[in-house]
């Protein structure tokens, strides 16, 4: 029978040494769980004291963070103690979300500016909301900043006949289905999502502080409010602060990958 240790889920688990697993592998496994229980708040430690804690070679120990920091969740700087990868938001998968509400859950300060919020007209967007080519739409297109950093061009498309109060309000720091929902009375209840790497264009790089030719992920959104389709999105996140998260089990529904073919650049 094993034994917790002092700390709980906060303190290190010996490493066993009859594992095939190596003991690298080990640390990170158990830095991960220390770190999802929230362990290292304060500050991550250094080598050495991994080194004492967890009885192991310093070649072991840099093996862990080396993994760590491939993974995004450590970041190492010459010159300064490692530590945690607050930046990097984690989004799900396969369920309806609002970002505004994600950021804040994750107990990001996020906020908005708003690039524009007007009446357009775009034929092949009304297309994707099922609109004759010439309806009216509403655009709301904002740069979304977390903890002050750029992370997400994000432009929403709806129908003017449901969304036309939006053009009243402030979205500098709230939600577009909580505005959608308070001042439409339209909920958003489901959708479909795709996303794919993506170069951005000059603008969105600049907007989102990338260099030339970094990559991103583009996701594109079709929003229904029961079985109307009620929002068409196209957002740009930045891929250095974004990881997709998603759950599964044997019961799962399958999803099949659809292969794309190339495109030539343009």
């Amino acid at each position: 029978m094993t034994t917790e240790p002092p700390d709980g889920e906060h303190g290190p688990r010996p490493l066993d040494r009859r594992s095939p697993m190596p003991l690298w592998a080990q640390l990170f496994d158990d830095l991960r769980r220390r770190m999802e229980a929230d362990a290292f708040t304060e500050e991550f430690p250094a080598e050495h004291r991994l080194t004492v804690e967890y009885e192991v070679s310093r070649h072991t120990v840099r093996e862990a963070l080396r993994k760590l920091r491939a993974d995004g969740l450590v970041i190492a700087e010459r010159g300064r103690a490692s530590r945690l990868d607050t930046r990097r938001i984690q989004q799900p998968l396969g369920s309806l979300y609002s970002l505004f509400r994600e950021l804040e859950g994750q107990g990001v300060e996020q906020r908005s500016e708003v690039l524009r919020l007007e009446r357009t007209a775009d034929g092949t967007i009304a297309g994707q909301l099922g609109l004759v080519p010439d309806a009216p739409l509403i655009v709301l297109e904002r740069l979304r900043l977390a903890n002050g950093e750029p992370l997400a061009h994000d432009t929403a498309y709806l129908p003017a006949e449901i969304a036309e109060p939006l053009l009243e309000a402030d979205f500098g720091h709230t939600s577009l289905y909580g505005e959608l929902t308070r001042r439409c009375g339209v909920k958003v209840t489901g959708g479909r999502e795709r996303i794919h790497p993506f170069l951005p264009d000059i603008r969105q790089a600049w907007l989102l502080g990338l260099a030339d030719r970094e990559a991103a992920f583009a996701i594109e959104r079709l929003g229904r409010a029961g079985g109307r389709p009620v929002e068409w999105r196209e957002t740009v996140v930045r891929g250095d602060r974004f990881t997709f998260v998603a759950e599964w089990s044997d019961n799962s529904r399958a999803v099949a990958l659809a292969p794309r073919a190339a495109c030539p650049s343009s």
